[in-house]
């Protein structure tokens, strides 16, 4: 199961405390040494995108701590830095505030989200002219702290949507090899999947019904994985007795969502072809015409209709 949202704890490491030290006697004069600095955390952008399933048993990270202060004078070891790789898509949000504090959408990308406190001075480091034994130390800085949500918006050239048990799924595997799970009924896919075809990548967001942005069926929770993506491919089945309203079920779930995604471009796609006579296609694209100048007829049992989408999608740039 793919996650795509997580609630995490993240922190630096706190800093080493110092510590009261003299030599063989308090005559000799302190020499207690600095805390070591605790160790940064940081977030890398890979191109794996299940990685946010690290999260689903451990939800605190930590990195490590600064060593305490050593004797003649020498400091404690700076803890190690953390380094969590997450899917490439992801936004870090303050779970406080609600604020987006990075947008992770390069692979490779490298972001400092929690500082190391600092090691606490030794009592080596307070000793002045006029209190040349001091007997006290510092302890060292909580590290930060940040309570954050992460959340996954896929990063695809086209997103597959459309209404439950609409075909995503199977064409999905056909263009792609992906491997999503398909059943002749609604909600089989509960996550999205992604596959690569012709170097580009397509997204199976699961189907939207009528009232999902209020809630029903599998709610509006997957709609943000289309506003990354390059094309909007809406799949309807050749079967359905109501195409045009089929398409504006999902175009009006769409839009209650974010009106900036109904400016994406939009190619129609009828799938299961091979269920249907060549008169019904026809009166199908008839009332779908005014909705796009793109429409394919496809069923994965057609190979030329395949190949001819493959062509689009290769043709196309995001």
């Amino acid at each position: 199961m793919l996650l795509d949202t997580v609630e995490v704890i993240l922190k630096g490491g706190d800093g080493g405390s110092g510590i009261t030290s003299f030599g063989k006697q308090v005559r000799s004069g302190p020499d207690g040494g600095n805390g070591g600095k605790g160790g940064n955390l940081y977030l890398i952008a890979t191109s794996d995108l299940t990685l946010l399933n690290q999260f689903s048993q451990k939800t605190i990270f930590e990195a490590e701590s600064g060593q305490p202060g050593r004797k003649k004078k020498m400091n404690g070891l700076n803890g190690k830095d953390l380094e969590l790789f997450i899917p490439f898509g992801t936004s870090i949000i303050d779970k406080i505030t609600g604020e987006t504090i990075y947008e992770l959408d390069t692979i490779g990308e490298r972001k400092l989200i929690c500082i190391g406190g600092d090691g606490g001075k030794g009592n080596w480091e307070f000793r002045s002219p006029t209190k040349q034994a001091p007997k006290y130390h510092q302890p060292g800085f909580k590290g930060e702290e940040r309570k954050v949500t992460l959340s996954l918006k896929l990063i695809a050239d086209f997103g597959l949507v459309g209404l439950p048990n609409s075909g995503k799924s199977s064409l999905l595997n056909e263009l792609t090899n992906a491997h999503a799970k398909t059943a002749a009924y609604p909600f089989t896919t509960l996550t999205p999947n992604l596959g690569v075809c012709k170097k580009k990548f397509l997204a199976d967001i699961p189907g939207l019904i009528e009232g999902a942005s209020k809630g029903k069926g599998l709610g509006i929770r997957f709609l943000k994985h289309i506003e990354k993506v390059g094309v909007i491919f809406h799949c309807i089945s050749s079967e359905s007795t109501s195409i045009v309203s089929d398409y504006s079920v999902v175009r009006s779930e769409i839009g209650k969502y974010s009106k900036e995604l109904l400016k994406k471009t939009e190619v129609i796609i009828l799938t299961k072809s091979d269920l249907v006579d060549k008169k019904k296609i026809d009166k199908n694209i008839t009332k779908l015409k005014s909705k796009t100048n793109k429409i394919f007829v496809v069923s994965i049992h057609d190979w030329k209709s395949i190949e001819h989408l493959k062509k689009y999608i290769e043709a196309s740039s995001k």
